[in-house]
């Protein structure tokens, strides 16, 4: 597998989730400044143009949240995911997929200072229903899935952990506050992570 990397990009958290998982692969640099993933060979992996993105034989994977789904089922052996078909799946897709679509939106538009928009006819909503959802979905201890740490933490909790340290979630809940300082306690994210960001 190659995963396709910056560290000034989403994809510390398919890294991260790499490392959780221990899995053999080689971390290809794409240097932004130099415009390297504007070069052809790599809009041809992304047309985007973005990182993460990961190649594995003939699968391409982009999108950081994908990415971890699919690193999760490839290695089921590390329990990473509930198994497919049982109760816990639509819960796990729910934290998987709520932080792209939703979160980051509303943060963006937040950070931006847009106002002139209709909360109804965009996915994310507004402000204070993304604020009450985070500390709804947080848990108050363990993990996501209870005792079961997931990809679906690795998404979640590492969105959270990025809003709090740079400020796009000021004043985060005792709640939330406790579940990132257990997201970073975990030996692979100290791995995976610039410790200068800390």
């Amino acid at each position: 597998m190659k995963h396709y990397f910056h560290p000034m990009s989403r994809a510390v958290t398919t890294h991260w989730m790499l490392t959780e998982l221990d899995a053999a692969h080689e971390q290809v640099f794409i240097d932004f400044p130099n415009g390297e993933n504007n070069r052809p060979e790599y809009r041809a992996i992304n047309p985007m143009g973005k990182v993460p993105a990961l190649v594995d034989g003939d699968i391409v994977v982009t999108e950081a949240a994908a990415i971890c789904a699919y690193l999760a089922d490839k290695f089921p052996e590390k329990g990473l995911a509930p198994p497919v078909g049982s109760a816990e799946r639509g819960r796990y897709y729910r934290y998987l997929f709520f932080p792209g679509t939703t979160l980051e939106p509303m943060f963006t538009v937040n950070q931006l200072g847009l106002k002139d928009y209709s909360a109804q006819s965009v996915g994310w909503g507004d402000l204070e229903r993304c604020l009450a959802t985070i500390d709804a979905m947080t848990p108050e201890e363990g993990w996501v899935l209870g005792k079961q740490f997931t990809a679906a933490d690795v998404v979640f909790g590492g969105t959270l952990d990025y809003f709090v340290r740079f400020g796009l979630l000021a004043s985060p809940s005792a709640k939330v506050s406790a579940y990132v300082s257990r997201i970073k306690a975990r030996p692979a994210y100290r791995t995976s992570h610039d410790p200068d960001l800390h």
